[in-house]
């Protein structure tokens, strides 16, 4: 039995500062560190604000959701053409959300890019938050709520079976696929940070509920070798599904016959443009993060660096979409495709088109310089403004595409109503509210992939010195 001398500050969030900064650091001060933000006894007094902000905005979500089944989809102002708006913009937006998650966390870890182990379990658990925002939209739009289960394939003795022609139920299944594995990856992953809570928990109620979904792990080689394995299938099946499932979303719109929507490019371009999104709002998360609970020097400037150069990439990936869709239309020849695109450019919604354009295709460029992606703020309303942009672009692709079809003589115009406007505010405040709890009181960072990559846990390694007391 040794003993060991803590000269760390007493604040435990200001123990993350002396962590990764430096070579030769133990292993115990990895878990301090992380581990000290759940164990703080106050959090900062900037989490409650931002709680308080998330649950008054989750509350205005939960009434106009209950005024919505009250009183019935009317109060949204969808009409005929557009009989899709902010519902079904808002389902795709989300949706593209949780692409950069699970990115992070599966193609990179099948690629052995030790750099995402600090930003990895936040990315996660973001698309978890992100997905379930994303579910409430279809839920909540088939007017009949109440029979929302006959999306679902059960038998029954009316035979009233799904119509498995259409894109709708096929993003049932791909969404709910994605979630399944999504939540049981991110579970997964936490597993030894679970118990190691469990065995540091200062009261019983947190010992038995971080005893409870620890499921008993114990750290033997057993243990490590089952973990393991089941970590890596689980990310050789959730990688297929960062391109099938926005793939799916995309045919929503590819299959039909309507004017910007009947193309083959959507797929690999909405794929693109969700993974666009989704590391621009891990940025946008990660950033107060880590101000707000002393993780500077485990999301490093090298991390940032990574993300702005990746939202920089695809960035560029969907400027040559739009770049393609202008050109289709012209070399095509169809009359009905180039009237949309200047529609989308010249028409009524020109501010639409133009915030699309401005905040995907031209602000990140900015990112080519390394100024740039090294400064944590600017990058931060970098990363708001692709945000932005993603929205307008399902808003452009949606309603502008609806307003105006084959024949002028049913055209129509969408403005929205306050419902609709207060019931996506709302589902930013249940994103927030989530992602906040999780700060509070869950590990933040992997604990275990950070203290595998430490310098002095490698030199260990190759000199043979497999076990450490701590």
């Amino acid at each position: 039995m040794t003993t060991e001398t803590d000269n760390t500050p007493d604040n435990p969030r200001q123990r993350a500062t002396l962590i990764l900064g430096e070579t030769g650091q133990s292993l115990h001060e990895v878990t301090v560190a992380v581990a000290g933000v759940a164990e703080a006894p106050p959090p900062p007094r900037a989490w409650y604000v931002a709680m308080a902000i998330s649950l008054s905005l989750l509350g205005v979500l939960g009434l106009m959701v209950l005024y919505l089944f009250f009183t019935g989809v009317g109060v949204w102002n969808l009409n005929r053409p557009v009989g899709w708006a902010f519902d079904i913009t808002n389902f795709v937006f989300w949706v593209g959300i949780g692409h950069a998650g699970t990115l992070i966390s599966a193609i990179l870890f099948l690629f052995r890019q030790k750099w995402r182990t600090s930003i990895n379990r936040f990315a996660e658990a973001m698309t978890i938050f992100a997905v379930a925002c994303a579910g409430l939209f279809p839920a909540i739009h088939i007017g009949r709520v109440w029979v929302f289960y006959w999306l679902f394939p059960y038998p029954n003795q009316m035979a009233m079976w799904p119509n498995y022609l259409s894109p709708l139920l096929w993003d049932v299944f791909a969404v709910s696929t994605y979630a399944t594995v999504s939540v049981l990856f991110w579970y997964m992953g936490m597993v030894p940070d679970l118990a190691t809570f469990r065995d540091r928990a200062k009261s019983k109620i947190a010992y038995y509920s971080y005893g409870i979904f620890s499921l008993g792990w114990r750290g033997s080689n057993r243990h490590w070798h089952i973990y393991e394995r089941a970590y890596l299938i689980l990310a050789a099946l959730a990688t297929p599904l960062v391109l099938s499932v926005h793939s799916v979303v995309s045919f929503d719109f590819a299959v039909s016959q309507l004017p910007g929507w009947h193309t083959t490019i959507f797929p690999p371009y909405f794929v693109t443009g969700a993974i666009f999104s989704g590391f621009a709002m891990v940025v946008t998360l990660a950033v107060p993060a880590r101000e707000l609970f002393g993780l500077k020097n485990f999301i490093t400037l090298r991390h940032i660096d990574n993300m702005a150069k990746v939202i920089l990439l695809t960035s560029c990936i969907v400027g040559y979409a739009y770049s393609m869709e202008f050109f289709i239309a012209w070399y095509g020849g169809n009359s009905w495709e180039q009237f949309h695109f200047h529609n989308r450019l010249n028409g009524p919604m020109w501010w639409a088109g133009w915030t699309m354009l401005t905040c995907n295709a031209i602000v990140p460029h900015v990112l080519w310089f390394k100024s740039v992606r090294t400064s944590v703020w600017v990058l931060f309303v970098v990363s708001l403004l692709v945000n932005v942009g993603m929205w307008f672009e399902r808003y452009v692709i949606i309603v502008v595409g609806l307003t105006r079809d084959f024949l002028p003589s049913s055209w129509g115009s969408y403005a929205p109503s306050y419902v609709e406007v207060l019931t996506l505010l709302g589902s930013f405040g249940l994103f927030l509210t989530l992602f906040l709890l999780f700060c509070r009181y869950l590990p933040m960072v992997a604990m275990a992939e950070v203290k595998s990559i430490l310098p002095s846990q490698q030199h260990r390694e190759e000199h043979g010195h497999e076990h450490e007391k701590v």
